[in-house]
């Protein structure tokens, strides 16, 4: 199947007329097999068959115009790159005639057939191949020059090996067409009725087969060319499957139609062949061709077939006269001017015969194309035989085209089509519809004559194939009504996709493909209350198979059904809801094994209407109406919908890992290692180093995510999902310059997460039965593949650069991603499951993450790194790190470069001593290439204040040196190791609790503010500042935060019970109990527990209370740090004597009487508002100077790519030692990793416990914690100095008084 292009927009320049279109569906409407139910299809069906009218929603139509709009598309390319547009400012980079004006006065090449034809069926190829035309691009008033290289010559001369009289051209085709070893090739007409090909020669069966038409008098060779047998592209595109591209297109067939116009009448053998015609082309000023025509003039012509809509019938005047003397109709001459020519007809000898009715009614589900038929009207369907066709309705005589039907179809478009007009095929003869082979060759009628299709008499408007439920049925002869359409399911449900697909798979005519497995058989349990399972009825003895009629039936139902958005949606959702994510991708899956290609491309076709825009935007009063034209519309919940199916099927292509029952983990391991293995950007990976999976699965992997249908599926699933965002966005700008207060739909996704919460998924809603092993393992597969797919997407669309298109397929991936990762709780997913190495292998370390502070995001223009969740936490660090780095040294660098200028300026002015003291003083602050702290032991956190209270940003971001105890006589090189011990004593002295700013929990030892806290904001500003100046340099800190500031430092809400468990595990665990409690248990009511709807505290001694009141803003207020003082706000301690004499204490307003209790109906909202009260209402003034002083030094878009884990462990460092990493990044100076005190050393290391592990980890770094996720985390950058003892026990002895009198610097 050739790649999907689209229709292009009307009224461009290289559009498609509405005429051309009427001809070509016409055309395809008379030719296209018609899909019926069979005659054995189960009795449950009936009630789902309907007819179809409508000739776009004929799956034979559609493919057939796919190909003939992809053929169209190549032409116009081939025009495009050899002759150009001729207009003198074109600017299309492909275009002939941009190519020359660029190239100015220098040479340019034309590309010759060969390699147009290669370049245009790639181009053809793409996504949305027409905005790659030309926009003054005009039809070609040649026919293809391809068509040069055929020859037409009578059949004589290539049999006979020397004819009298007869051109040298022609004798040397003959000879070459003799040869085994021709560069040449002969096409031969195919003619006769398709559907007699194969039959049998048995005399009986001739008997009652009509006879073979009479075969032409020409055949048509191609002169030999020289060719390049290395080049890849001259050996494919080269032959005669690719050249049929360009020789079947209408004009080439209405030129080879001219050429042919000699060999009409059969030859006599007595007169002298005429000479072989060919096309003769001359170039005349430049790139114009002239072509000579032959003389002969076109007899008229007309079609006896199924009628088309009246006002494409012919006037009266226009009645075709029959030539009962024609054994052959006369070809059909089309004028090379692109205008058709309306008294072209066809005409045949043949009686009237039942025709089809046609309706080209506009297919309003599809939101992409305009309908350019909406004068036509829909033919009526037929009821039991009634001959009343509505006041408009069609004539039962012959119908005029622009061109004849023969030439808008070929054998590559349908099956049982001829490929030539020669003699022109005939409308479908129902009586012999059933004498056609089937797939395997036999002949579907017996020896009593030819059997219908397997509607019983009376007209298609009965839509069973036997009156009866007999077990054993007879096919019934089809009534000649003319109202017989073709047939397709109206829905499909799980047991109808059973039914199909074993249909399919049992007949063998299913499609190849590559995934893997081939076929599915069911595996579901059934569902209770399900209905019996559908089988084909048995047929008599000598009935005929059903094969290609079943083929056909099921591809028709696939492509009506799955290529209508609401159709689609009906199909799968029960009650109301879309069917569970498990029986919907059990549908997909086995519907995806039989019938691949078409389901992708109909599910294409259904996902195009997610782009039209939704109602509100096309109201009249809308401000965005005359934006969009007007196409039917989705609501974002059916959009929604219609997404989840078609991802479901993208999930439904990969390989299937079943579970393995005595080993349930495997299934979920290989999805885990082949989703990892995929991330790096890799198809094998047998190392181990990632993960080890077998080849085999790693190459069906590869085959299911480069699939071109599926990928295409999800470039235009992704794209619509930032689509679909806009249109809300627009709806939202609307809804407020309007004043109206509706509440906004949903998001695009939320079907999907609704659909994929196993959490809380209800069994109820279950419509097949599975076991628990598969219910089990589907709850990781989805959420894995779709990551998978996302990235598929991605690797494929990626440039290089870490700036994407936000609103195509990559930005739609990443959004996808996105929304996944803010609800990976609820899907079973880990951090590490979406992570993406390969972008950050091949992305610059450093310019890469400053650049991007500059980058502003767009809906067009995004960069990688608004998505930090897509890279590992190393990598991360790294970037965070790059960009404080660069901060610093450029502060660095500026005052270095000042203080060169002060220098100069001193040396060479005139200035006497003082005032260059004056000078060299005042401009200290910005020449000073370091920040230089004088600590004193005795005043640690003192000194530290009043040395960093109101300094300048500039001085801030310069590289920190701390001169610690030198007024004690210490001598200390600040390496590293004496900022460790200023940061370890400076936050020892501030979080102790005596100090009266912070509160340590008993239990989980974590630090926290003091509510009302006695001291004064400006120290807890400083604290952030130090905290913030360690992490800016480097450096870990012994401090334990909960995990809940870390959140609000990054501007993330504190509003689960997960978010404060680590930091106050007696309070979570209480609220879970109450979140848990049930008022029908053993336990009583929650109300019986006279729990009250406040908050407490003790500080000071002092036991505060307060009513929780809700807040404000919705309850997401921790981001808020410029937060202005409302009701809600904590009441705090007078910090001073003369304060305190008339400002009450806050104990002393505590509520006299008791709040409302909880209750399990408000239990919810008690927990949500005690959180916000603990951890931000309670402590705002405190949290918030503390964030102003963190947000000093770090600039905050640069801690966007940090976690809250990842930012704890930047900050704490990681506080599990582990010794063996130690042991491995260790490095030796007079030692080597084998000498024996080296040994001795690990081994006795590796035996103590954690306390001590953290003292010679202090003492050797003066820092009891491991830096954090470093890619050299573990290389210690202090020197144990070990000497060399005579034995093990001296060594654990001397080490062990090292680590307990460790305390302050200097050398022994």
């Amino acid at each position: 199947m050739t790649r999907d292009t689209m229709r292009p927009v009307a009224g461009s320049s290289h559009s498609y007329s509405s005429t051309d279109d009427l001809d070509i569906l016409a055309g395809l409407w008379e030719e296209a097999p018609f899909a019926r139910l069979p005659c054995d299809a189960p009795s449950e069906l009936k009630d789902l068959v309907e007819d179809i009218d409508n000739p776009k929603r004929v799956y034979a139509v559609h493919k057939a115009a796919r190909r003939h709009n992809f053929q169209q598309i190549v032409q116009r390319y081939i025009v495009q790159l050899r002759e150009g547009c001729g207009v003198e400012h074109c600017v299309t980079p492909t275009c002939f005639t941009c190519r020359k004006r660029a190239a100015g006065r220098a040479p340019i090449k034309r590309y010759n057939t060969t390699s147009a034809r290669t370049l245009a069926t790639f181009l053809a190829s793409q996504d949305n191949p027409e905005n790659g035309l030309c926009p003054n691009l005009r039809a070609p008033k040649a026919p293809p020059a391809a068509l040069n290289s055929l020859v037409f010559v009578p059949k004589q001369r290539l049999h006979n090996d020397r004819t009298p009289g007869a051109s040298p051209k022609s004798q040397f085709n003959n000879s070459r067409s003799a040869s085994p070893r021709t560069n040449g090739s002969s096409i031969r007409p195919s003619t006769g009725d398709a559907r007699q090909r194969g039959r049998s020669t048995n005399s009986t069966r001739d008997a009652e087969s009509p006879k073979p038409k009479r075969q032409p008098g020409f055949e048509a060779v191609e002169e030999p060319v020289s060719k390049d047998h290395r080049s890849f592209a001259a050996n494919v595109f080269g032959t005669v499957a690719f050249k049929m591209l360009e020789w079947l297109t209408p004009a080439a067939l209405e030129d080879m139609s001219q050429r042919t116009k000699a060999f009409q009448d059969e030859p006599d053998p007595d007169r002298q062949d005429p000479e072989p015609t060919k096309l003769e082309t001359n170039r005349e000023n430049g790139d114009k061709l002239r072509t000579k025509w032959p003389s002969a003039q076109p007899n008229g012509t007309s079609v006896n077939g199924r009628p088309l809509p009246k006002s494409r019938q012919p006037g009266k005047d226009q009645e075709p006269k029959d030539d009962h003397h024609s054994r052959d109709p006369p070809p059909v001459s089309r004028s090379t001017h692109p205008r058709r020519n309306s008294n072209a007809k066809l005409r045949t000898s043949n009686p009237p015969l039942p025709k089809r009715q046609l309706s080209i009614d506009p297919y309003t589900q599809d939101p992409l194309t305009d309908d350019p038929y909406p004068g036509l009207l829909r033919s009526p369907r037929g009821n039991a035989g009634s001959a009343d066709r509505g006041l408009r309705g069609p004539k039962p005589t012959g119908s005029a085209l622009s061109r004849p039907i023969s030439q808008l179809s070929s054998a590559g478009y349908f099956d049982h089509v001829a490929l030539e007009k020669m003699p022109p095929p005939k409308a479908l003869d129902l009586k012999n519809y059933l004498g056609r082979n089937q797939l395997d060759g036999t002949r579907t009628s017996d020896t009593n004559g030819p059997r219908q299709l397997g509607v019983p008499s009376g007209g298609s408007s009965d839509r069973s194939c036997s009156s009866g439920s007999a077990e054993v049925v007879h096919p019934e002869p089809e009534s000649d009504d003319e109202s017989v359409l073709p047939q397709t399911l109206s829905a499909l449900n799980a047991d109808a996709v059973d039914f199909i697909s074993d249909v399919m798979q049992d007949d063998g005519t299913a499609e190849k493909h590559m995934l893997e497995p081939p076929s599915i058989t069911k595996f579901h349990n059934g569902h209770a209350g399900r209905g019996k399972t559908l089988k084909r009825k048995k047929l008599a003895s000598g009935s005929p198979n059903f094969k290609l009629e079943w083929k056909l039936f099921i591809e028709q139902t696939l492509f009506h059904i799955l290529s209508d958005p609401q159709l689609a949606v009906q199909s799968f959702t029960k009650q109301g809801q879309l069917y569970d994510s498990h029986t919907l991708w059990y549908c997909m899956l086995r519907m995806t094994r039989v019938a691949p290609s078409l389901v992708f491309h109909s599910l294409w076709m259904a996902a195009g209407s997610l782009f039209a825009p939704p109602e509100a935007l096309l109201a009249p009063r809308s401000p965005t109406a005359k934006l969009f034209r007007d196409k039917e519309s989705l609501s974002n919940a059916e959009a929604g919908r219609l997404m989840s199916i078609c991802l479901h099927a993208l999930i439904a292509a990969a390989p299937l890992i079943a579970p393995d029952p005595s080993n349930p983990e495997k299934a979920t391991q290989q999805l885990y290692d082949m989703s990892r293995i995929r991330s790096h950007g890799l198809s094998l990976a047998q190392s181990g180093a990632i993960a080890n999976q077998p080849v085999d699965l790693c190459l069906q992997y590869e085959d299911a995510f480069t699939d071109d249908l599926a990928l295409r599926l999800a470039r235009r699933l992704f794209t619509a999902i930032n689509t679909r965002r806009y249109f809300d966005a627009l709806c939202e700008s609307n809804r407020d310059l309007e004043g109206d207060d509706t509440a906004p739909e949903p998001d695009v996704l939320a079907p999907l997460f609704s659909q994929l919460n196993f959490l809380h998924a209800d069994a109820v809603y279950y419509v097949l039965d599975f076991s628990f092993n598969e219910r089990a393992l589907h709850e990781t597969r989805v959420p894995i593949l779709l990551l998978d797919w996302a990235r598929a997407v991605m690797l494929s669309d990626w440039d290089g650069s870490p700036v994407i298109k936000g609103d195509g397929p990559f930005g739609g991936a990443l959004a996808l991603m996105q929304a996944m990762y803010n609800k990976r709780h609820e899907l079973l997913l880990g951090d590490a499951q979406f992570r993406s190495e390969y972008f950050a292998e091949r992305l610059d370390t450093v310019q890469m993450p400053i650049a991007w502070l500059s980058q502003v995001p767009t809906r067009q223009k995004v960069h990688l790194l608004d998505y930090p969740f897509i890279f590992n936490p190393s990598t991360l660090v790294t970037y965070f790190r790059s960009i404080n780095f660069s901060r610093m040294s450029r502060s660095y660098e500026e005052s270095t470069s000042l203080q060169d200028r002060i220098d100069v300026i001193a040396s060479r002015s005139s200035l006497n001593r003082h005032h260059k003291e004056v000078l060299t003083e005042r401009l200290r602050a910005a020449a000073t290439k370091y920040l230089v702290l004088d600590i004193r032991r005795e005043a640690v956190l003192e000194d530290a204040f009043n040395q960093l209270w109101r300094r300048e940003e500039r001085e801030l971001l310069r590289p920190l040196k701390v001169r610690l105890g030198e007024s004690t006589g210490e001598e200390g090189f600040d390496l590293g190791g004496v900022q460790q011990e200023f940061f370890r004593l400076a936050l020892a002295e501030a979080l102790n609790p005596d100090y009266g700013a912070f509160t340590v929990d008993e239990r989980s030892r974590m630090a926290w503010f003091v509510p009302g806290s006695l001291e004064d904001e400006w120290r807890f500003e400083l604290i952030g500042l130090l905290v913030s100046l360690a992490v800016y340099n480097g450096l870990t800190l012994p401090v334990t935060f909960p995990k809940a500031l870390y959140r609000k430092l990054l501007g993330k809400p504190v509003n689960k019970l997960r978010h404060i468990a680590d930091g106050w595990p007696d309070i979570a665990s209480s609220l879970t109990e109450i979140e848990q409690w049930d008022d029908n248990g053993s336990k009583g009511k929650l109300e019986d527990l006279c729990i009250t709807y406040d908050f407490s505290t003790s500080a000071f001694g002092q036991h505060v209370i307060r009513e929780m009141k809700p807040s404000a803003s919705g309850g997401d207020d921790e981001s808020d740090w410029d937060h202005s003082p409302s009701e809600d706000d904590w009441p705090q301690f007078s910090k001073t004597a003369a304060h305190a004499s008339y400002h009450p204490a806050p104990h002393e307003h505590n509520p006299e009487e008791e709040s409302k209790p909880v209750t399990i109906h408000n239990r919810d909202e008690y927990i949500a508002d005690y959180i916000r009260y603990l951890t931000t209402v309670s402590v705002r003034p405190q949290f918030e100077a503390f964030a102003r002083g963190f947000r000093t030094c770090l600039q905050f878009k640069s801690l966007s790519l940090l976690t809250p884990s990842l930012l704890q462990s930047l900050v704490e460092g990681v506080q599990e030692i582990d010794i063996s990493e130690l042991k491995r990044y260790a490095k030796y100076t007079g030692y080597d990793a084998s000498h024996p005190t080296i040994k001795d050393f690990w081994s006795i290391v590796k035996r103590y416990d954690e306390d001590m592990k953290r003292k010679l980890l202090e003492f050797v770094t003066a820092s009891d914690r491991v830096p954090g996720r470093l890619p050299t985390s573990y290389t210690c950058y202090s020197t144990l100095l070990l000497p060399e003892y005579k034995d093990k026990e001296t060594l654990r002895e001397r080490l062990g008084m090292a680590l307990e009198n460790a305390r302050g610097f200097g050398f022994a």
